[in-house]
């Protein structure tokens, strides 16, 4: 009892400074520190757990904000682009950014080493608080470049500190780096098969992540001036990703099944262990829930998410021939082209023959998508939950798919791959795919001519491929975008399926039953089953008049001049101190 008593007392003081740290930089005028006594509260490793339970709390994404995070790539249309890619967007639109989960963990690592805990106990915490104070600075960096670099938690006295300028991104990315290095050394090495806490390999592949993006970032943003020290930050990439590999407790999950092993990653409620790192774990049981399958299953709730037919195209066939090599490619049907493909096409979005749990037909329902391409990856089967927040399965941050693809990708940076590396890497992935695995013989010329046309390297051409296909809609794309400099690929048309006729019904799972018919008025006799889809002439299009790709929002303009590639200041921010500066471009 006195045990409880003590660590209920401890998380109620805990749960007081964290909601009293507020916003922006609201803990300027306060100290509450001070009066939690630290000789008192940090004396045992159980104490340090606790507090440090709290940095989950603060930095874990929902699951939700995981699985929409892609609206911001290219391959993906919705009701209507973000308003940083189009239409009016300054300083004063951005949102105020806040340091009161970074003074959190700066407070632990101020505070926590008592030497009445065991050092390889301190070490360990200390290790899982700089993990955090890596996370949260990646965030930051990833968002504004230059930031202000903190590691001690400030006094009110500290004003030279408080309202300094921004610190250079070599600076502030070294002590990520060190930050991690600590973690990658010092935190446990046990494996959570439960996915929800951060152990030794899961900081190395987090690792691996963030060298590769800052590495690429370096190398294509020459602007910067940084080319120099890219090939350092992507070695270290590929021995974190390599570490990940060596230690063997990770693995692609392969159950020999092509057309549902993917889909399972995404789709149970305790993650896939085999793979999945680190995850947002969702509990019936304890009714803790999401709301993704509403989300994507509501023509309201949801934003109408779906894929675009560029990417679509980039899928390939199931014997790893390209699909953009055949003979008028870009104009079959929706029922042909979703024939023979890589088999993560289908359990990404519906294609043909998927059912819900009832046994009922499932074709893609223009009702919640605007390109055809109806994306489902995360969705449970049985329809009650298209309307309620009641979904309970995982939602992985970080796979083992993932530590393969950054390595493979850092090696090709780096001049570095080879057939060996593919067979361990990418053909891996397109093993549990079903499809080819055959390294490429010749450079991509659809993915040269729409995506990446400074490319020419056919491992890296096809290691951006397997990227896009094998982590679409977890998260990743618009970083991949941002550290590439291909940020004017989010001007791309959001091009749909390819409609042969207005006014004529189409089946689009191959049941031999009509699905959607698209037209310019609807018909005052619906044929039961039908979604007719508005072709409006403005929001909604087709390419030819009477038929070819359905677009939707060719009335947007989308565009991404460089400046864009870092948020402004936010104007809030920038009052309170101007020793900031701002972001060129948005000054």
């Amino acid at each position: 009892m006195k045990s409880f008593n003590r660590n209920t007392k401890l998380l109620a003081v805990i749960i007081c400074v964290v909601t009293a740290l507020s916003c922006t930089k609201d803990f300027l005028n306060k100290e509450p520190f001070d009066k939690l006594v630290p000789a008192s509260f940090f004396s045992t490793e159980a104490e340090l757990k606790l507090y440090a339970n709290s940095f989950y709390e603060k930095a874990v994404p929902t699951g939700l904000s995981v699985a929409i995070a892609d609206e911001m790539g290219d391959y993906t249309s919705k009701s209507n682009s973000p308003a940083f890619i189009a239409g009016s967007f300054s300083a004063v639109d951005q949102a105020a950014w806040s340091w009161s989960d970074l003074r959190n963990i700066n407070y632990f690592l101020q505070k926590m080493h008592n030497p009445a805990i065991a050092q390889e106990a301190r070490d360990h915490y200390e290790g899982l608080a700089r993990f955090f104070r890596a996370y949260f600075y990646f965030d930051k960096v990833k968002t504004y470049g230059d930031v202000p670099w903190y590691s001690t938690p400030l006094d009110v006295s500290d004003i030279d500190e408080l309202y300094k300028g921004r610190d250079p991104r070599t600076l502030v990315m070294d002590s990520v780096l060190k930050d991690l290095d600590f973690a990658c050394t010092h935190i446990r090495d046990a494996k959570d098969n439960s996915a929800s806490t951060v152990t030794r390999l899961v900081a190395l592949a987090y690792k691996s992540r963030v060298c590769l993006f800052e590495g690429t970032f370096r190398k294509y943003h020459t602007e910067l001036g940084l080319t120099a020290s890219a090939a350092e930050w992507l070695k270290q990439a590929a021995e974190a990703a390599k570490l990940v590999i060596d230690g063997k407790q990770y693995s692609i999950y392969n159950t020999a099944t092509p057309r549902a092993d993917y889909r399972k990653l995404f789709t149970t409620e305790a993650p896939v262990s085999q793979e999945v790192l680190w995850a947002v774990v969702y509990n019936n049981a304890l009714r803790k829930w999401h709301d993704i399958t509403w989300k994507f299953s509501s023509a309201t709730y949801g934003a109408r998410w779906g894929l675009n037919k560029q990417f679509i195209n980039t899928y390939l066939n199931t014997d790893g021939s390209r699909f953009t090599d055949k003979e008028g490619f870009d104009t079959i049907q929706f029922v042909r082209e979703m024939n023979g493909r890589d088999a993560r096409l289908a359990q990404t979005i519906r294609a043909l023959g998927y059912k819900r749990s009832d046994g009922t037909a499932a074709p893609p329902n223009f009702g919640y998508t605007f390109t055809g391409y109806h994306i489902y990856k995360y969705s449970l089967d049985d329809k009650y939950y298209d309307g309620t927040a009641e979904a309970f399965n995982a939602i992985p941050l970080i796979r083992y798919a993932e530590v393969l693809l950054n390595y493979a990708e850092a090696k090709a940076e780096l001049g570095e791959m080879n057939n060996d590396l593919w067979n361990t890497t990418i053909a891996a992935l397109r093993k549990r795919a079903g499809t080819g695995t055959q390294p490429p013989a010749t450079a991509d010329k659809y993915l040269q001519q729409v995506y990446f046309p400074e490319i020419s390297d056919p491992f890296l051409l096809e290691i951006r491929r397997e990227r896009g296909i094998e982590l679409v809609y977890e998260g990743f794309r618009y970083a991949d975008l941002l550290r590439w400099k291909k940020g004017h690929l989010l001007e791309m048309q959001w091009k749909g399926i390819y409609v042969p006729a207005m006014d004529q019904p189409m089946d689009l799972d191959g049941n031999g039953t009509p699905d959607v018919s698209f037209v310019k008025t609807i018909p005052a006799t619906k044929v039961p089953g039908v979604v007719y889809y508005v072709i409006d002439g403005s929001a909604a299009r087709l390419t030819e008049g009477t038929k070819g790709f359905v677009t939707w929002r060719d009335d947007e303009k989308r565009s991404f001049p460089d400046k864009k590639y870092f948020r402004p200041i936010a104007n809030a921010d920038y009052v309170l101190n101007p020793k900031l500066g701002q972001n060129k471009g948005w000054e």
